[in-house]
């Protein structure tokens, strides 16, 4: 008889790991449709390096997200893809009350034919929680699809970290969507809403992580009756060396440069965080929150999508999620990049559709 040596096996390398030199266009898994609008506003290529970085001065990182907001909000408006079409949506304000003495604007959008109580979404936008307008037309299409999906949707316009609603950093941006939970909350009954899901992509994800968080700190977690965190920004890891990238979230290397670069990503962070003095604290980076945190939190979907960064630190908090108990859904939006459900509702549309779907599910299971 004779033995033969064990065979090992090795897990197959995608993206920039498998070729450094990939991008968008050579990596196969990207979806064609995407590919074509990213390829027509010069986004296939990977994005290069900030020119700043976060040992720079404040006022330098103050500067390049500026920046990076004027060129984001150009890029958005002419863009110009909006969902199709819908239910008719009306759309007021409401200016409430924050925490810190300042007023907090809500834009509520509700299908005007509406009738008995609806779930509500908490909607918070992206931009790293430190930059772009409530107002634009990404973030005001979302919140019109959601509506037309049978939803009210409270739009929160949270102070941002820099750009031209700044410089407000941690915890400012937190505390106004503690506030427009605890008014949401409070008028469940004349908003004529049911149940309440914080729900936001990106830095948005951050954010409803971070405000379930800090509700079950502060005993009123049950105001919020479900989490839905869609592509969250939440290590602030975007400068850690690359063997701890490969250790924790191998996604960082894998897809940096994928119309998101952990350099751009960590001025970001640096900007939310400006002294570095919170770079573990859970309620600014919910990554690090631990078993104990998350025991007893509600309902939560998270999704992330394959082309993305930021893919793995989402795909790990799900897990801890489970581990506390928590009941949690995961959803991988296979061939797309950051946010790309959310931005590119015609270039992305079956994964827009099923998205806002799949929110609408899980507002009316809870």
């Amino acid at each position: 008889m004779t033995s033969e040596a064990p065979v090992r096996l090795s897990a197959k390398l995608e993206g920039r790991l498998s070729d450094p030199a990939m991008d968008l266009s050579t990596d196969s898994r990207m979806n064609p449709d995407l590919l074509a609008t990213l390829t027509r506003f010069g986004f296939a290529a990977n994005s290069g390096p900030s020119p700043v970085d976060r040992t720079s001065s404040y006022a330098d990182r103050l500067a390049v997200v500026a920046t990076t907001e004027q060129g984001f909000e150009t890029f958005y408006a002419a863009l110009a893809e909006r969902p199709s079409g819908g239910p008719d949506v009306e759309r007021t304000t409401e200016m409430v009350p924050g925490g810190d003495g300042n007023d907090i604007a809500l834009n509520i959008f509700r299908p005007t034919e509406a009738a008995g109580p609806l779930p509500a979404v908490i909607y918070l936008h992206g931009g790293g929680m430190t930059m772009l307008a409530v107002d634009g037309p990404v973030h005001d299409g979302w919140c019109r699809a959601l509506a037309g999906a049978g939803l009210v949707v409270v739009a929160v316009d949270f102070r941002n970290a820099g750009g031209v609603g700044g410089p407000h950093p941690f915890p400012a941006g937190l505390n106004d969507c503690l506030g427009a939970l605890g008014w949401v909350h409070a008028e469940r009954e004349r908003l004529g809403v049911s149940t309440i899901v914080l729900q936001g992509e990106s830095g948005g994800g951050n954010l409803a992580l971070a405000t379930a968080l800090k509700a079950a700190r502060d005993g009123t977690i049950g105001m919020v009756d479900g989490v839905y965190a869609m592509v969250p920004f939440i290590s602030g890891g975007y400068a850690w060396s690359d063997d701890r990238k490969l250790r924790e979230l191998p996604s960082m290397i894998e897809n940096d440069g994928y119309f998101a670069s952990c350099s751009r990503l960590d001025v970001l962070a640096a900007t939310y965080d400006p002294d570095f003095h919170n770079a573990e604290n859970p309620l600014c980076w919910p990554y690090f929150a631990g078993v104990d945190d998350l025991r007893g939190l509600p309902p939560h979907v998270i999704s992330v999508n394959e082309l993305d960064p930021l893919r793995d630190e989402g795909r790990a908090y799900y897990r801890k999620l489970l581990q506390a108990g928590v009941v949690a859904h995961g959803r991988v939006n296979l061939g797309l990049t950051h946010a790309a459900e959310t931005i590119f509702p015609t270039s992305a549309r079956e994964a827009h559709e099923a998205t806002v779907a799949d929110i609408k599910r899980f507002a009316d299971s809870l």
